[in-house]
């Protein structure tokens, strides 16, 4: 997987996807009040990337990959289950590079990020809500099961791409923007790419940097993007023995959070963010001194019809 170091950078004259990656990191201040002086928390503000979220790293490495490999190439389309945010990164990226697009995903999912994907030309297959992001997934087994020849099936699930992708790019930025005083990295578990690469970065760089995966506290809950592992079809690129600690997070926490961020912090972010901020600021109370780094992985724009607001 050695070519992934470069598979997730656009090549040049590659236009918009030149901009994905090297995201701010944001310190959080005003949520953090109470905290000793020497904690800090700070958040990497995903939604910098040009289609909006965090996905748009893991989608890049996939695809490229798949071009190297002669699996993804002129005259296939593009197939894959999503909660929403890879399913726009792949159709931002196709219409980009040529390519059709067609996903599968809970009829759940809001209609902000439905609407999006169809304004870039992809097509969506709804599954059933109840189902959840599992749904979605045997939805897109049994249509590749079906037409092998006709698409190309990353599985962002499986893909070792997906992880590799924050190894390479969002796990370096991070050690770039704080180094070696990060002491705690947290993040939510949906395909756990992001907690995966960004995780065995850190660990490389530091083996006493603590990790902490957040996921929700029930298989009934409302943290779109985010899987209850235990409950849940377990992604292929998942392994539990990576945390230090997981942390739960209930729906009406992250909710809270997103109103907390937007009023007090300026930050307009998605529920899986408000999650993560939940479970960030548990381990930094916890501290009397150390820097606990987490990510945002987008905006709360495609969520604006979500019960919260």
């Amino acid at each position: 997987m050695e070519s992934l170091q470069l598979a997730y950078r656009a090549a040049p004259g590659e236009g918009i996807l030149q901009r994905i990656g090297n995201t701010p990191l944001i310190r959080l201040r005003r949520v953090t009040a109470g905290l000793p002086a020497g904690v800090e928390v700070h958040a990497k503000a995903e939604w910098f990337n040009p289609g909006g979220s965090v996905k748009d790293r893991p989608a890049l490495a996939m695809i490229r990959e798949g071009e190297r490999t002669g699996k993804l190439g002129p005259g296939k389309v593009i197939l894959d289950a999503t909660s929403g945010n890879t399913g726009i990164s792949y159709a931002m990226i196709g219409a980009i590079r040529g390519y059709r697009v067609r996903l599968c995903m809970a009829a759940s999912v809001s209609a902000e990020r439905q609407a999006i994907l169809r304004a870039y030309g992809a097509e969506i297959v709804l599954t059933d809500a109840a189902e959840s992001s599992d749904g979605a997934i045997r939805k897109a087994r049994e249509l590749y099961a079906e037409s092998p020849n006709i698409y190309f099936y990353p599985d962002q699930y499986s893909n070792q791409a997906n992880p590799m992708s924050h190894y390479w790019s969002t796990g370096r930025e991070i050690l770039r923007q704080v180094g070696e005083r990060i002491t705690h990295f947290v993040a939510g578990l949906g395909t756990s790419g992001t907690f995966m690469g960004v995780g065995r970065r850190l660990r490389e760089f530091n083996p006493s940097v603590r990790l902490v995966s957040v996921q929700p506290d029930s298989w009934l809950h409302g943290l779109d993007g985010l899987k209850h592992m235990e409950t849940a079809i377990a992604p292929g690129i998942y392994d539990p023995g990576l945390a230090d600690r997981n942390i739960g997070v209930s729906t009406d926490e992250a909710h809270e959070m997103v109103c907390r961020l937007a009023r007090e912090e300026g930050l307009f972010v998605g529920i899986s963010s408000g999650a993560a901020a939940v479970a960030a600021l548990k381990v930094a109370s916890e501290l009397e001194a150390g820097v606990v780094v987490t990510v945002f992985p987008d905006s709360g724009y495609k969520y604006l019809s979500n019960v919260i607001w």
